[in-house]
């Protein structure tokens, strides 16, 4: 039975440079309650997924962080309605790379936030494209305000994504909120990968930061080949006359069979003088 409690935003915050955390993107009910009997801290989940009636079932006690897509909305109260919206279907902090103003406005309902800073992919063609931020002095100090800016317009969490570890590790010491990694390294507060990653069933590129435990991919490709040849062969059964056997169906007493082809032979019978007439 799992006694673990539920992790707060006072709870992380006390964590805060006492144990690396742990956070995994998942984008299924299979995965979230994998991640809740693992012992993962949070997970990371796209809305949808958060409005299943069974999610709550399957993560009770994982700290849930819900995407605000980027671009998906406009104005702070759109914001503000999404963020509720997630609020109530269980989630306990947003994830918004949006403005330090809408950032602020959410604080302000008391709404935790998880911002975005370093390689920000929606934002990446500002930063040159998917590649490491912070390699020189400029683009490093960069980081370093934007995760200030972040504190000081009221988040609680932040993703830094592939930013140099020493670079990260020196802005973690610098900041109250709690900083996870994606691609920083262990001088962060925390540790966050896509589960797809770790499962090894992401049938693209594998980022550097990524570490596969498992080879799910191939593990989809021998179900797939299985389904293909049950497929066939239910059907080779079919045209053989093999499938349905005697077990595969119901059978009826012989006496009742005979009464009832007497009875719709008469039928039939009555049935045809009656269109003669």
């Amino acid at each position: 039975m799992n006694n673990r409690k539920r992790l707060t935003v006072a709870d992380l915050r006390t964590l805060k440079g006492k144990r690396q955390l742990s956070m995994l993107r998942v984008e299924s009910l299979e995965e979230a309650a994998a991640a809740e009997q693992a012992g993962i801290d949070m997970i990371s989940v796209p809305p949808p997924l958060l409005d299943q009636p069974s999610f709550k079932d399957a993560a009770p006690t994982i700290f849930c962080v819900t995407s605000l897509s980027y671009g998906l909305f406009a104005t702070p109260k759109e914001y503000l309605h999404a963020a509720f919206a997630a609020r109530r279907a269980g989630a306990d902090a947003v994830y918004c790379a949006a403005s330090t103003r809408i950032i602020r406005r959410l604080a302000e309902e008391g709404i935790p936030v998880c911002g975005h800073a370093g390689l920000i992919p929606a934002k990446a063609t500002w930063t040159g494209g998917f590649k490491a931020v912070g390699k020189s002095l400029e683009t490093a100090v960069r980081v370093y305000d934007d995760v200030r800016h972040l504190e000081a317009a009221g988040a609680v969490m932040v993703e830094l994504e592939v930013v140099p570890a020493a670079v990260a590790a020196e802005i973690t010491k610098r900041t109250s909120l709690i900083v996870m990694s994606m691609g920083a390294g262990a001088g962060c507060d925390g540790q966050y990968l896509f589960a797809t990653d770790v499962l090894g069933s992401n049938r693209g590129h594998y980022p550097r930061h990524s570490k596969t435990y498992r080879n799910f991919a191939a593990e989809f490709d021998r179900l797939q080949n299985e389904r293909v040849n049950a497929f066939r062969e239910f059907s080779a059964d079919i045209a053989s006359g093999a499938y349905p056997e005697d077990r595969h169906v119901v059978g009826v007493d012989g006496t009742i069979l005979a009464e009832l082809i007497n009875a719709l032979e008469n039928h039939h019978l009555r049935a045809n003088r009656k269109e003669a007439d």
